[in-house]
Order: structure tokens, then sequence, then C-alpha cells
């Protein structure tokens, strides 16, 4: 089966959970490389199925149809009839072409856009040879990408993007998106048989993704990819590689996960994503304040995003806040915290330097992700 080269794109900062991720699920063969905010691999297309499927923490994954230098308009269209587009696009296809242009000679998307439609079509009719394409068909997402005068030509397998994973069906204000929490979770020492507590844990995605990680729910069992109805794809091998991810779905032994929230909003939302996620029997929530909660065992992992800015309105919260994670952490030395805010103060409000700090993004906002580590259970 053919191989292409492919992209699964991340949030700055954890493009290597990404890579570990690729790794895991396709072995040497995937040929894995990392850049800023891009995982490249190679894969047939099971495998960039199996991406879609099983990437926690990936934003998209597409084919990489082309890679070339473009400073004129003609060096565009030149380059993207280069693609054998009729191999790739059936004649009914629904295609549609995006763009971005950053540092590069031809700044105009529009144009870009309209050039790289113009040398796609005029490809296609050299085989179809139709005055009229009705994009009746599947969905097929092309993007055209120039950065410092280098065009990429994009296939977009994913559709809808991998953090949708069809279980949020309810939300509350500042969600951290379930590629993000799932990349927390990652990064932290949490593991099956430990204790997980999210203490502010708002529409639950930290607890669920924790859930689905420890169940091994594969992220996309819930939802469809635009490349299931590609002409290349097979409906068997879809039905058949979703027939393997539910077999694999690790049904052994009870999990320790808690999450609590002072809004019963909040709690009522977690509750209806983790039964949507199928892991509602897997979490306890509670509505509770943080400074009611108690300690629920030895050597456990905190992982929370605590309310700031927009969602507590004066400073003086803000500090009472800090101060009852404070108390909360000093209760028991044995535990892991770890915590993610745009408050670059948070170490000094909290009154401990991080054991190491991580720069990452929530959709375009920059965060730190503050970790605390506690000494390993005996």
């Amino acid at each position: 089966m053919k191989k292409y080269q492919c992209l699964a794109t991340a949030n700055f900062g954890v493009e290597a959970v990404v890579k570990r991720e690729l790794q895991a699920l396709l072995g040497d063969g995937g040929q894995v490389q990392v850049q800023d905010g891009r995982v490249y691999f190679k894969g047939d297309f099971k495998e960039i199925y199996k991406a879609n499927l099983y990437l926690r923490t990936a934003e998209r994954v597409h084919i990489v149809l082309h890679t070339f230098m473009a400073k004129t308009f003609e060096d565009l269209y030149q380059g993207v009839k280069e693609i054998n587009w009729p191999e790739i696009l059936p004649k009914d296809a629904n295609f549609m072409v995006q763009g971005r242009s950053a540092k590069s000679q031809l700044f105009s998307v529009s144009d870009c856009q309209r050039i790289t439609e113009r040398a796609l079509i005029d490809r296609l009719n050299e085989k179809y040879s139709m005055s009229f394409y009705p994009k009746s068909g599947a969905r097929y997402k092309i993007e055209v990408i120039l950065f410092k005068d280098q065009a990429q030509i994009l296939l977009d397998t994913s559709g809808d993007g991998l953090h949708k994973r069809g279980y949020r069906k309810a939300t509350v204000e500042a969600p951290l998106t379930e590629t993000l929490a799932s990349a927390l979770v990652q990064l932290s020492f949490y593991k099956k048989d430990r204790i997980l507590l999210d203490p502010f844990c708002g529409s639950g995605t930290i607890p669920i993704e924790a859930a689905m990680l420890a169940r091994n729910i594969a992220p996309g069992l819930n939802r469809h990819f635009d490349c299931e109805y590609f002409k290349q794809m097979d409906p068997d091998w879809v039905k058949d590689l979703r027939k393997e991810a539910f077999s694999k779905i690790d049904y052994t032994g009870d999990l320790k996960i808690y999450a609590s929230d002072k809004s019963r909003e909040a709690i009522e939302a977690a509750k209806k994503n983790a039964e949507e996620a199928g892991v509602d029997q897997d979490i306890l929530f509670s509505q509770e304040k943080i400074e009611d909660l108690n300690i629920p065992g030895p050597y456990g992992v905190l992982i929370s995003n605590p309310p700031y800015g927009v969602r507590l309105s004066t400073e003086e919260e803000v500090d009472r806040l800090y101060e009852n994670l404070k108390s909360l952490y000093q209760k028991d030395d044995t535990w892991s915290y770890y915590l993610i805010t745009s408050d670059e103060s948070f170490p000094r409000k909290f009154g401990k330097e991080p054991s190491r700090k991580r720069k990452l993004y929530n959709g375009r906002i920059k965060v730190d992700y503050y970790q605390y580590y506690g000494p390993r259970p005996d």
C-alpha cells in the first residue's frame, strides 16, 4: 500500500507528546520527525485513519501533497498543477481550498486560493474534461500554505479538528481543549493505579481525558473523519479499525479519579460529558469548594486549570484561591501538582517554585504548565 508524507499539527509545547503517540502507533516505519507545531510521519491510508482515530494530542492530520518554492503566481500555478489531482480527487469531489501566507511575496491569500483552484481544475480536466464540477461527493479540504516563499499543499484528512471528540455536549466558561487536557495528563505522573484529582474541573475535560487514557478508549471513537469517505479508503477498513479500537478498551480495575468544582452548573455539565465519553462510572464528581476538600489518599496527582482573569473578578479572589490551593498542597507532601495558568505570578503567590515549567498554548492563549513533583510511591 502506498505510503504518504503526512503531517500531524499540534499546539506549541506538546509536539514531543504527539511524537511519542505516533511512534507507539506506527513504530519505526512511521519515520516520525518534529518541527515547531508540526510532527511529520509516513503512513498509508490505514495508518492515516489510525492516526486520526488514536491520536489524543494532535490537532489535525494532513497528507503533504507537494512542497515547492513559489515567489510568483506562475510558480504557484505550476507547482499545484504538478500534483496528480485525478489520482486524489474523484470527479464529484467536494473540494475546497483554504490558504495562509506569512513572510512571503505572495501575500494575498484570496489570490493564492484562486490560483490553486485554477491549477487543480486544469489538471483534473486533463482526465475528466468537464466544464463544471458539481462538488456533490465527499469533502476534500485542501490547504495552500506559504511561508518564506515556500508553498506547501496539504490535504486535510481529519475534517473537524481532532479536539472535537464528540463527547463535550455541555461547556462552561474558559474550557481547555480536549487535546491540551490529554497532553497535561500525559506530561504528568498519572498512571491508572494512582489517584487523580481536579479541584476546578469545569466541564470535566481533564478527568474525562485521564479516564479515557486509563481505559485505553480511542479518542476518535465517537466521531467520523473526512478521510473515511475518500475514494482511496475501503469502508471495510474503517469498520475493522473501529472494531479493533473497541476491542482494545480496558475495563479492568477501578479508577480513582476525583473531580470537583464549586459550581453546580459545572458539575452537571461535567457529568453529562463523562456519560457521553463512556467514563461516567470512573469519575467521582462533587460540588465542593477547594477549602472544603480532603486529600483522598497518598501519592496522588492533582492536575487542574485554576480560575484566573475573567473567571475571577478581583485580585483578592485570586489570592484567596491560591492560598487555599497552597493549604491543600501542604496537607500531604506525597502528592504531585500540575497547574496550568496564564498568571505568570502564580509561583510567587503559591509560595513555591515549580520542579519544571513548560510553555504551552490553549488555542492562541499562551499559558504555563507548572509541575511540582512529589516522591515516587513506595
